[in-house]
């Protein structure tokens, strides 16, 4: 992951002081203590697994980017996990990329595979698996999907670095001139989504320089660099230019996303690639019937799932907002009588079918105890039950101090008016408390 800590941060903290918050904000220390994702031996370093809690996260982070994408017109597909060893090769991964590939044996036939490093190639089987016509394009596939590669083991850590690697992948087909479009409406949804995750965002726009490192036309390199700027222009975003950081295969924008102590990370990338299309004969009939070579463009919004929640987990320190929360509820229940029980099994029922993740806590700790159990796991809202909450049917939330609009006075609502209120800021993910 590029990282690059500022040494002055909000509040003109001190490179120090920086260092301090950022050793408090580890994701991984964050993922044990709110039990979001684990490590074992017995499965492989470099290899995480997700606990219900911090599944809450990783779907609710690929729902909203596929979400962003389909509503420009993208297309779920689906490829499998390995793969022979000659795809790889006609991509030219192999040359590239060999040493890091995972080798899979066949017992029943003689076929090399490995585990799939990416999708791309997958995906360019996809479109030419039936002819195509200007008209067709473009045509946009995305599939959020893990991928594997041999990552030194010196070089793993936490989720930052991870031999399993879960991408909002995206590719489009498209012709020359409909790079910008494509373009801008990539750009948009990432601006929308880094908005919504109260990320400052910046772009990167990565050239090529003058040396013989790349390949393709150098009039059509020229055209789609300047196809990029002006997108990236026309939204609003602020960026910076980079002679010799492209692709070989094409030009691209790098997201630079900065985090709440000021530090900025390199998330997700739009890359245009000439070469893969021309390595796999890739074609569409033109208007005037002539067979034409398409432009792919590879995108993914958040880029690789566990080094985005790395950078995420550290941006909130752990106090996710209400559409993220592993636990957006928690009802804590005073004292044990079957009357109790059964409102508090209402409420929770019903806040279930509203869609709001919600704990009941009736363990024998002190309510004062269970309180402070509910603020170390970071729930946006807890609410203690008891026998007045029991005649009134109203409850008084406790409301995270992060979301709470300052200076607006503790109200008890009707419980059921309460719940409908959680639903909504969920579904609209707000990152403040509307109550």
């Amino acid at each position: 992951m590029n990282i690059a800590i500022l040494s002055k941060g909000p509040g003109n903290y001190s490179t120090k002081r920086l260092k301090e918050e950022a050793k408090k904000r580890d994701h991984r220390k964050l993922g044990v203590e709110l039990d979001l994702f684990v490590f074992s031996d017995m499965v492989g370093s470099g290899l995480p697994m997700f606990t219900p809690r911090g599944t809450v996260l990783r779907e609710g982070l690929e729902k909203y980017s596929n979400e962003l994408r389909q509503r420009s017109g993208f297309e779920k597909v689906f490829v499998p996990h390995i793969t022979k060893k000659e795809l790889y090769e006609a991509s030219g991964h192999w040359a590239k990329f060999g040493d890091e590939l995972f080798l899979v044996k066949s017992q029943e036939t003689s076929d090399e595979l490995v585990m799939k490093p990416m999708n791309c190639p997958h995906h360019t089987r996809i479109y030419a698996s039936r002819p195509r016509s200007y008209r067709d394009l473009p045509i946009r596939y995305l599939e959020t999907t893990t991928v594997y590669r041999d990552e030194k083991s010196g070089e793993l850590g936490g989720l930052s670095r991870v031999r399993s690697i879960t991408q909002d992948d995206s590719h489009v087909f498209c012709r020359p001139d409909q790079i910008e479009d494509v373009i801008n409406n990539l750009l948009a949804a990432a601006n929308e989504l880094y908005a919504t995750v109260d990320m400052k965002l910046r772009v990167r726009l990565s050239y090529r320089d003058d040396s013989d490192a790349y390949l393709g036309d150098l009039k059509l390199w020229a055209s789609a660099q300047d196809q990029l700027k002006n997108a990236v222009i026309a939204n609003k975003l602020e960026y910076f230019e980079q002679d010799g950081e492209a692709a070989f295969y094409g030009p691209k924008i790098d997201f630079m996303a900065t985090d709440a102590i000021g530090r900025e990370h390199q998330v997700a990338t739009v890359q245009l690639d000439f070469v893969m299309p021309e390595r796999f004969g890739l074609e569409y009939t033109a208007e005037d019937g002539t067979p034409q070579r398409p432009l792919m463009i590879h995108s993914a919004l958040l880029g690789s799932i566990e080094r985005f929640l790395s950078v995420y987990i550290e941006h909130t320190a752990g106090r996710f907002p209400i559409w993220l929360a592993p636990e957006q509820l928690r009802l804590i229940q005073v004292k044990d009588s079957s009357e109790l029980d059964e409102f508090v099994d209402e409420i929770a029922t019903i806040a279930r079918e509203q869609g709001v993740r919600v704990h009941v806590d009736r363990s024998n700790e002190s309510v004062g105890k269970k309180i402070r159990n509910s603020e170390v796991m970071k729930v946006p809202y807890s609410v203690v039950i008891g026998e007045k909450e029991l005649e009134t049917k109203e409850l008084t939330p406790r409301i995270r101090s992060d979301i709470a609009v300052e200076g607006r006075p503790e109200k008890s609502y009707q419980f059921e008016a309460f719940l409908k209120s959680i639903a909504h800021e969920a579904k609209g993910r707000v990152r403040k408390s509307s109550l």
